[in-house]
Parts: C-alpha cells; structure tokens; sequence
C-alpha cells in the first residue's frame, strides 16, 4: 500500500498523466465533433497511424517540427475527406467506411514507410519537441516537475478542448454543427447546407485525429514504428461516449484512462510485479475505463441524428 501511495504523490507520475492523455485529447476531440455532426468516424485508428507517420517523416525529411504537425493534420484530413464523401452525399455505412479508411490509411503508412526507407531496420530517430520552460512556474518544488514540464504539443491539446468548447456553445458554426447531428430537417430549413456541415466536420474533426497520433512520434517519442497508436482510436471512441458528447467531460475521461495506465506501468516495477502477471496490470487501465464507461454512460443523450443519413428535402 505504501508503494502505491509513494507512486500516487511523485511529481512524475502525474506528468507522465498529462504526457499520456495528450494524443487522447487530441483524437477525441476530432472524434467528438464528428459525432455531433451525426457522423461516426471509425476511421480514427487508421487517420493516428498515417498522422503519426507523416509528421515523423516531415520532420525526417528536413522540415521543423511544427511544420511536420501541419504534415500530419492535412494528411488526416485526406481521409477524412474520403470518408465523408463516402457517408455523408454517398450515405454509405459509416461502419464500413470508418473500418476500411483505417486499414487503408494504415496500410499506407507502412507501405509509405517501407518504399521511403527500405533498408533500414531501426527507426530513424528525430529531434521531438522539448519541455517548454515556464519562468516562475516550471521552478515550482513538486508542481513544477508535475504539471509544468510539458512539450508545447501538450499544451495545445489542452487549448485545443477550450477551443471545441466554445466553438461548439458559443458560436453560430457551433449550433449549426451540433442542430446537424441533432436535427437535420431544422438546419436545412435554416438555409444551411447539412452535407458541407457534416463533411466540414469529418475533415476538421481527421485533421486533430491525426494530430493526436503526430504527438506520439513528435513529442512522447522520436520515431516511428508498426503498431505504435496500439488501439488508442478505439478508446477515443469510448471517451466521447463517455464524456457524454461533452468537451470537458471528454478531457476529464482521457485523463482518468492516462491516469490508470500511468499507475499500471509504475505498479510493474514495485512487488506486485514480481507475484502478478503483467498482462493482468496492461488490463487495469481497460477494465477500470469500461467501469467507469458504463457508470458515466447511462445517462448520456447521444445526439439523435447520429449514423443516421440524411437526404435534402426528407423530413
């Protein structure tokens, strides 16, 4: 119990929590406004990979590194772009086409990473972002090593949910986007196009799915390399559902998902791991996650046109 309590109070586990949600938040957010539009997009896993790819090879390549985050997002956002195509004036299964724009986009990336560098065995490594150092506040005793000694990446993400926020419930586009997913019959009354809604927001929304798996080659590591997103896209999935479709309770969720995770990995290298199976601890953070999913979940509305297609002129 005292090892568990001594992992609880260190500076660095809670660094490691806001450095493990980061790629979440990013992926959840490009979820979540994807889903308020009505769309599911099962792409995600597949858009990580190729975002995570193309920001690593930008950079690779002689570019700056925030150069390689634009790389990324605009690389997410051609399959997002296909993917709405196909869902929203196609109105093809939205289950279909997210699972195949995820073995496309990732088989893609491997075979993009295969013909660039055919040779090599070991991943080339880059220079990833740095911690940024806050004057006055990264020389905190505790607090400092704990919350402020993250890369810029980090902070952006977190920018990144206070800008869905009011985005979302503060704007007009906001209550265009979320009268899309909700109502669809009224926004075409309005005069709005529900297709350009929808589209618009599976490509933004790609764009900072891709910027979530460029975190993980950018900033937690320095290359790439197969199987590195490791089914984050698929827990994305469930942090919008439960975070209630909401941008705050979503950041609330990738965090508690980083926080178990965080412990796991720590409780691996105390006594327990000695008499327990790691494969029981690399269980915790997903057992605990669909807890406390079902617990947040029951009282979610989800937004009552989603997965549904929607034609101009239906009512």
């Amino acid at each position: 119990m005292t090892e568990i309590v001594d992992i609880l109070i260190s500076a660095s586990f809670w660094a490691a929590i806001l450095r493990i949600a980061s790629p979440l938040i990013f992926a959840t957010m490009g979820e979540l406004i994807c889903e308020r539009a009505g769309v599911l997009n099962l792409g995600i896993e597949g858009i990580m990979v190729v975002g995570a790819f193309a920001g690593w090879m930008a950079v690779y390549a002689g570019g700056g590194l925030w150069l390689g985050v634009a790389v990324a997002m605009l690389a997410g956002m051609a399959f997002g772009a296909l993917h709405a195509l196909l869902t929203v004036p196609f109105g093809l299964s939205q289950h279909v086409v997210g699972l195949g724009i995820t073995l496309l986009a990732t088989s893609s990336a491997y075979y993009a990473y295969r013909l660039a560098l055919p040779e090599v065995t070991n991943p080339p490594r880059i220079e990833p972002f740095q911690p940024l150092h806050i004057p006055g506040l990264s020389d905190l005793p505790w607090l400092g090593d704990a919350l402020f000694s993250q890369t810029a990446l980090t902070w952006a993400a977190f920018a990144c949910v206070a800008l869905v926020a009011f985005v979302l419930y503060r704007t007009p586009l906001g209550l265009a986007l979320r009268a899309a997913g909700e109502n669809p019959q009224a926004v075409e009354a309005q005069g709005l196009s529900v297709a350009a809604i929808r589209m618009g927001a599976v490509i933004v929304g790609s764009g900072l799915m891709a910027v979530g798996g460029a975190f993980l080659t950018m900033s937690a590591f320095s290359s790439f390399f197969f199987e590195m997103v490791n089914g984050r896209g698929w827990i994305c999935i469930a942090l919008v559902v439960f975070g209630a479709w909401k941008p705050g309770k979503a950041l609330l969720g990738a965090l508690l998902f980083a926080g178990f995770d965080a412990l796991q990995i720590r409780l691996q290298q105390t006594g327990l791991g000695q008499v327990i199976p790691y494969q029981v601890f690399l269980m915790i953070p997903y057992v605990l996650s669909i807890l406390a999913l079902f617990l947040m979940s029951r009282r979610a509305e989800v937004p009552a046109a989603l997965m549904t297609p929607f034609n101009r002129g239906d009512r």
